[in-house]
């Protein structure tokens, strides 16, 4: 295949072996681990957790990423769509809330096709890095429930640095406007859980408070009280903040409160993780 599925248009050829493209991902469907998943917002995991499906690989590179073995260096297992059809009714099968397919971007084709085999009864929420492409996107309309995209800067030079991408902020809105009109309001079911809509995150990051302030008003300014708010304070140094001096520490409670009154202030509607989620036990193993 001829990849353009995110906004950096590769144009790049993926085939089953290889793949030239950013992502370095090939034309196989490839996933790091299957599982329920309990730590997610409660509108999504509740008490049963979701069925999550983390994807290998990413259109991003952030250099923190704390899932880094398989956004980065593309560890996983190759699976057909019909493997992943099976998997995902075994999944449903626990009892879970909803299912979540993680950074699915590379993919999107395989998991179209995937859900024309099946497609579970249970909420299908789409957990994305932001950096999306409408055209794309327009493509999940009518299989994704939930989208939960993050918006994770305001600030351009700051994205350029950490996850080498161009327009981030430009590029973040206007993929959460597509999401918004597929899915313009949100539901929550008699269960507590999340039915509809779009739920956005923004993870906090350690001397960059102006960057967190300045994506909470865009959010204010350009989706108003449309979707749900995720404010994360969950920040670890990982995969290679080593390298950066500003990003090589947890945040503090000062500049977590500091970016929380703006959320107050701005009367967002949605979470705010406690600090003490900052701990390197709630990644998962990834036992592929």
């Amino acid at each position: 295949m001829i990849c353009n599925l995110c906004p950096r248009k590769c144009n790049a050829h993926r085939s089953i072996t290889s793949g030239s493209g950013f992502c370095k991902c090939t034309d196989q469907m490839k996933i790091a681990r299957i599982a329920p998943h309990y730590w997610e917002e409660p509108l999504i995991s509740g008490k049963n957790g979701c069925g999550a499906v983390f994807f290998s690989g990413c259109t991003l590179n952030c250099v923190y990423c704390q899932n880094y073995e398989i956004s980065n260096e593309n560890k996983g297992k190759y699976i057909s769509p019909k493997e992943l059809a099976k998997m995902l009714l075994e999944l449903e099968s626990t009892g879970v809330h909803t299912i979540e397919f993680v950074t699915a971007t590379m993919y999107v084709d395989k998991l179209i096709e995937t859900l024309k085999i099946y497609k579970p009864s249970v909420p299908l929420v789409y957990n994305s890095s932001g950096f999306e492409d409408v055209e794309t996107l327009r493509k999940l309309e009518g299989y994704i429930d939930i989208y939960l995209p993050d918006f994770k800067y305001s600030d351009d030079k700051l994205a350029k640095r950490l996850s080498n991408c161009d327009n981030y902020s430009d590029i973040a809105k206007n993929a959460i406007k597509e999401m918004l009109r597929q899915q313009p309001k949100v539901e929550i079911g008699d269960n507590e859980i999340m039915q509809k809509g779009v739920l956005i995150r923004h993870l906090v990051l350690p001397s960059h408070t102006k960057n967190s302030i300045g994506v909470l008003n865009i959010i204010k300014d350009e989706f108003l009280d449309k979707a749900l708010v995720s404010l994360m304070g969950q920040y670890v140094p990982y995969g290679k903040a080593n390298e950066h001096s500003d990003i090589n520490r947890k945040i503090t409670k000062r500049e977590y409160n500091k970016v929380l009154d703006e959320l107050l202030r701005l009367e967002l509607d949605g979470f705010a993780q406690e600090l003490k989620a900052a701990d390197k036990s709630y990644i998962p193993s990834w036992d592929f």
